[in-house]
């Protein structure tokens, strides 16, 4: 009897060893499953840039579905004007929008500006994400497509020369192709084609293309220095290249833009291909946008 006694504790003793090792083992198994099962997942890069547009172009983003995102871009006159027009600030001009997401990768959008009286609407789709995981992505790419409807009324600007409505329209394809590196850096390249219907000049071409440059940088939690710049491969006489440096402040529901640029319009059309300041000669426009976004169509299973 003693004997078992003894050997009761050795058993016991035994077992919990062995208890003990079996669920180390059992915990190394269950990390492997996890790190396998996360290799399976695709993670989806988000945030590459805080709002729709960097500046004036066309970010990668879109508004999600059902989101309704309005818009103003106001632009102020050219700080060169002198003291005599508050350098700039005494004239103004402005383009408001309404950015609709139709579907997490398809959003269209509608807006109306005070510069040359300009009505402009668009599609963007996204056509691939940047990833990593089960799908590893390198890229985003999306496409964004328009039509600007310039309504300025021409028929008195030369004798003998009438203007048709059809003659205002412009048209412009672009492929956009960004790169989040990290939480701090992100760039996007733009090329861009733009079709007028009617040109100044008969030498002119009618399909002008050009590629764009844009880039994000984090200097805080809320806020980042954005800029963007378009090369023209082709140019309408007069012109010059635009270039645009933001600074882009989160505040809760919205996103509060601050920006110095040469370009007067905020279209594409204008402020790709008709820009006409230029920065060695202080012919820059300080100007801000404001983005508030709402929700029209509630996600299934959210009240």
């Amino acid at each position: 009897m003693s004997k078992r006694i003894t050997l009761l504790p050795l058993c016991l003793f035994y077992w919990c060893c062995l208890f003990s090792q079996q669920e180390i083992d059992l915990f190394k198994l269950q990390d492997k499953e996890d790190s396998a099962a996360k290799k399976k997942a695709t993670d989806i890069t988000t945030a590459i840039f805080k709002t729709t547009r960097i500046v004036n172009v066309h970010s990668i983003e879109n508004v999600g579905k059902g989101i309704l995102d309005f818009k103003i871009n106001h632009r102020f006159g050219k700080v060169n004007d002198g003291l005599y027009n508050l350098f700039g600030l005494d004239q103004a001009s402005m383009r408001m929008s309404l950015d609709y997401g139709i579907t997490n990768r398809l959003m269209i959008g509608l807006g109306r500006s005070t510069y040359q009286k300009q009505v402009d609407g668009f599609v963007k789709y996204r056509i691939v994400r940047q990833s990593t995981g089960k799908i590893n992505m390198p890229i985003s790419i999306s496409y964004a497509g328009g039509m600007i409807w310039r309504t300025l009324d021409d028929n008195n600007a030369g004798a003998g020369i009438t203007y048709y409505y059809t003659d205002k329209f412009s048209y412009y394809h672009q492929i956009l192709v960004a790169r989040k590196f990290n939480d701090y850096f992100s760039l996007q390249v733009t090329p861009t084609v733009i079709h007028y219907n009617n040109v100044p000049l008969a030498t002119d071409p009618n399909d002008l293309f050009a590629i764009g440059i844009g880039n994000r940088i984090r200097i805080s939690k809320r806020v980042n220095i954005t800029t963007d710049y378009f090369y023209q491969l082709q140019k309408l006489s007069g012109f010059s290249n635009s270039l645009s440096i933001g600074v882009d402040i989160e505040t809760g529901g919205h996103v509060f833009q601050l920006h110095f640029t040469n370009s007067t319009g905020m279209t594409e059309r204008t402020f790709i291909t008709e820009t006409t300041g230029k920065w060695n000669n202080g012919d820059i426009h300080f100007g801000f946008n404001i983005s508030r976004v709402f929700t029209i169509v509630k996600p299934k299973g959210l009240k």
